[in-house]
């Protein structure tokens, strides 16, 4: 096993173009390439040509350019120096055997001094690589002062309002207002517009998103196809520090496959223009910075909506694996007192191990500046904080759906006791409409309310009784761990096979709860299973201890002498599987139920 020498042949661009890695972008210092380590093809690997380091965004890979090529093609470091310098550089094999291909100290870092800035495509010689001039970052009150009159010369367009004030959203005109979200700006108005800001004394260059067109005159960077919502990213300290872009149309490469989402959100940059300033990817604070508690989240837009219907305050990051800067955040909020930290990514932190080790960061994070730090669990039906907040300040939509049912709909399925049929009677007698009879509107046969009429509710009953069957059910949830991520949970049967699982794992799952619910004497286990769904979304019945049924769940239902399980793969699916109840745990864990 063979040393290197202390300066390198070759950059690191060099070893991307050798690995054939795929460039997405460029910018001033680093292009992002897709990552050849978690198979991600959005350009989430951030490769630094300067620094001749890498680090993928999404899964957290990172290391120095040997380490690349070593890590892909399993092999050491110092091997991985000849092999690449035998691809790349002429008479490396004369230098190699000079070396005596022994095993010596490694240099402590390589130098830097061939380290350029872009590498030029396949082709074409190191000479001809070149950097684009980038402007030092601007002081926090002239990029506060700058893009606070940007903001105040946009609009926000009718279309982007009703977004927010929609039920996805839920925000009300006067916190769409507060909050300052507004509208990109058509390109052909970005020149003029940044002309009358340094008009007003504002400083453009080294503010994100600001640079010099071809012709040397300062602009911005908005594009048709970059158009959406602003969103303002707020400091600690109450300043404007930059601007997320919520697309209208999300971004997609080319060769993605269509199930692929593209991006929703990107930041206001300039990093890759010439005069240009990266964002920094700031961490916005939503709420009041001297709280006791503090929620971190995923997603600006997020924190907005959550700190507008809770109250509380949020500090939000781009992205659940981009935990760096929150590190300056933290030690702010404890100097400021804050004393506990609560980590309230979305509900796929549970299967997606990349979001589940960002989790984790922010334990450390904060138990580094002496916060303490435990992670919100909600109802798995809601995937974010935001979504969850919503769906209980609308109120459950299940009410509403059994008061549309007849009074013998409802008693065959329990849903009311037979004295209701009294009160249905009175609001059939008080209704505006008379399109319907009295005995249609009960849901009756003639003949069952002929004999209610004669012989009173019990008599009715002995009708009824028959019509309907008492059905047992037995619920199994996954058991949730902090540290390791399921990847099917609360999700689909696809993905319970795509984790290599041809039936639900029940040593994997515990007893979340038991009970029994009234049917129509010959519904369908189907039928059965998407009301028992519709009833237990929001809240399971008394007596069971579990969370909410969700997606991945396994429902079992007792017909005698013979037992049936379900593994719950949607709202309206249920595919019937083999599950061993014997090895499923009985004991309910710890940290199952809501906590806010």
């Amino acid at each position: 096993m063979g040393s290197y020498p202390d300066e390198f042949p070759f950059g690191i661009m060099e070893v991307v173009n050798l690995l054939n890695l795929r460039i997405r972008r460029q910018q001033a210092n680093s292009v992002y390439v897709d990552c050849p380590f978690c198979g991600d093809r959005r350009g989430r690997m951030n490769v630094n040509f300067v620094k001749n380091v890498w680090r993928c965004n999404y899964c957290d890979a990172h290391g120095g350019m040997l380490a690349l090529y070593a890590e892909l093609n399993h092999t050491t470091t110092s091997d991985a120096y000849w092999e690449i310098a035998e691809a790349l550089c002429d008479n490396i094999q004369e230098e190699h055997a000079r070396s005596g291909n022994e095993a010596q100290q490694r240099p402590a870092s390589p130098s830097p001094s061939t380290s350029g800035a872009w590498a030029a495509p396949a082709g074409h010689s190191s000479s001809e690589r070149k950097t684009v001039p980038q402007s030092n970052k601007a002081s926090p009150a002239e990029i506060h002062q700058t893009l606070s009159l940007l903001l105040a010369q946009l609009t926000l367009r009718p279309a982007h309002r009703e977004h927010l004030r929609s039920p996805k959203r839920g925000l009300s005109d006067e916190q769409i207002d507060a909050l300052g979200f507004k509208s990109t700006p058509p390109p052909f108005l970005c020149r003029s517009i940044t002309e009358r800001l340094i008009k007003q004394g504002c400083k453009v260059q080294g503010v994100p998103g600001f640079y010099q067109d071809n012709g040397g005159h300062w602009t911005m960077a908005f594009y048709q196809k970059t158009a959406g919502i602003l969103i303002p990213a707020i400091g600690f300290d109450g300043m404007l520090q930059g601007f997320q872009i919520k697309l209208d149309i999300p971004l997609k490469n080319k060769d993605d496959p269509p199930e692929k989402p593209g991006a929703k959100y990107i930041w206001f940059s300039s990093s890759s223009k010439k005069g240009g300033t990266g964002s920094g990817s700031p961490v916005h604070l939503a709420g009041n910075p001297s709280a006791r508690v503090v929620y971190v989240i995923e997603g600006l837009l997020k924190a907005d909506i959550s700190h507008c219907l809770t109250g509380r305050t949020f500090a939000a990051i781009a992205g659940a694996n981009n935990t760096s800067p929150l590190d300056a955040m933290f030690a702010l909020l404890a100097q400021s007192g804050t004393e506990e930290i609560i980590e309230a990514h979305d509900m796929d932190k549970y299967n997606n191990k990349m979001t589940m080790a960002g989790a984790s960061k922010i334990y450390l994070m904060a138990q580094k500046h002496g916060m303490n730090c435990r992670r919100l669990t909600w109802n798995p039906n809601y995937k974010g904080f935001d979504d969850w907040q919503l769906a209980l300040r609308q109120g459950s939509q299940r009410q509403k759906e059994i008061e549309k049912l007849s009074f013998k709909e409802q008693y065959l399925r329990g849903l009311c006791k037979l004295a209701h049929i009294e009160d249905c009677v009175e609001q059939w007698q008080h209704r505006a409409e008379q399109d319907i009879g009295l005995t249609e509107y009960l849901g009756l046969t003639g003949e069952e309310h002929k004999t209610f009429l004669c012989g009173g509710r019990d008599a009715l009953a002995a009708l009824l009784e028959p019509q309907r069957r008492k059905q047992r059910f037995v619920l199994y949830q996954l058991q949730l761990d902090e540290e390791n991520a399921i990847p099917f949970a609360f999700k689909d049967i696809t993905a319970l096979k795509a984790a290599g699982y041809e039936q639900p794992p029940a040593a994997m799952y515990y007893v979340a709860g038991s009970g029994e619910i009234y049917c129509p004497a010959e519904e369908s286990d189907d039928t059965l299973l998407k009301r028992l769904f519709a009833d237990c979304r929001e809240r399971l019945p008394e007596g069971c201890r579990g969370r909410p049924m969700a997606v991945s769940d396994v429902v079992e239902l007792n017909h005698g002498a013979k037992r049936a399980y379900y593994y719950v793969s949607g709202q309206d699916q249920f595919r019937q599987v083999k599950f061993s109840p014997m090895l499923a745990k009985k004991e309910i864990p710890e940290k199952t139920q809501e906590r806010f």
